[in-house]
């Protein structure tokens, strides 16, 4: 699903990923821990083509980012999905909407739209919401919608930066039961998270950890954020 061989990425003279090396097998489900800075969000806008491969190889969904076009980046977007930290929903827009959108951009046959569209915003308990315009929303409402509309194409990968971050206790737990659902049905999954205790929900995900804008296997020590 994933294959990156030693991919280093700087803005200006600051480097924030240096000789990454790393592979996810379809089905694989990984948190990538590592602190504030480490360069979480750089790798994952990367292997989402919203930032280019300036040093390295990067594989992603079969696609190959270092020969793939501006033009046939659309195509790499059908198959990985991505919840961005600052969400990137239309506030002026009804939640249906913004889950809708994705799918009416395949060309989905309306009936189709509306039943998935209803099943993944009544999973999120945002069925009370559907005609609500987003600028409505508390941030953690918002927040889901993002993963809504992520989620409702089905995607081969699906990346989340920071998927719980604006959420309580119960709410993140149950979010992590939508990714888990997902999961079961074949997509591969990448969480970026601080969080501890989803990651010990997943007692059999793979965890990664980035510092200092280098990768290795497992999470940070115990005594400070992971």
């Amino acid at each position: 699903m994933i294959s990156i061989s030693k991919l280093s990425y700087s803005f200006g003279r600051q480097l924030a990923l240096k000789d990454i090396n790393f592979c996810m097998k379809p089905g694989e489900f990984v948190f990538l821990c590592g602190p504030s800075g480490a360069g979480k969000t750089t790798f994952m806008r990367i292997l989402h083509g919203a930032l280019p491969v300036q040093r390295g190889k990067a594989d992603v969904a079969g696609y190959d980012l270092n020969t793939l076009p501006e033009s046939r980046k659309h195509l790499l977007r059908r198959d990985v999905s991505v919840v961005f930290q600052d969400f990137k929903i239309l506030t002026n827009q009804t939640v249906f909407a913004n889950v809708a959108l994705p799918l009416k951009v395949r060309g989905i046959g309306q009936h189709i739209i509306e039943k998935r569209v209803r099943a993944v915003l009544r999973s999120l308990h945002l069925d009370h919401k559907t005609g609500a315009p987003c600028e409505e929303l508390s941030g953690g409402e918002q927040q889901r919608v993002a993963v809504a509309r992520a989620v409702v194409v089905k995607p081969k990968l699906l990346l989340a930066d920071e998927p719980t971050g604006n959420l309580d206790h119960e709410l993140s737990m149950r979010m992590m039961d939508i990714f888990q659902q997902f999961h079961k049905f074949g997509t591969s999954i990448m969480i970026a998270t601080h969080n501890r205790e989803i990651m010990e929900r997943m007692a059999d995900a793979r965890i990664v950890t980035l510092e200092d804008g280098t990768m290795r296997e497992g999470c940070a020590p115990s005594g400070g954020r992971p």
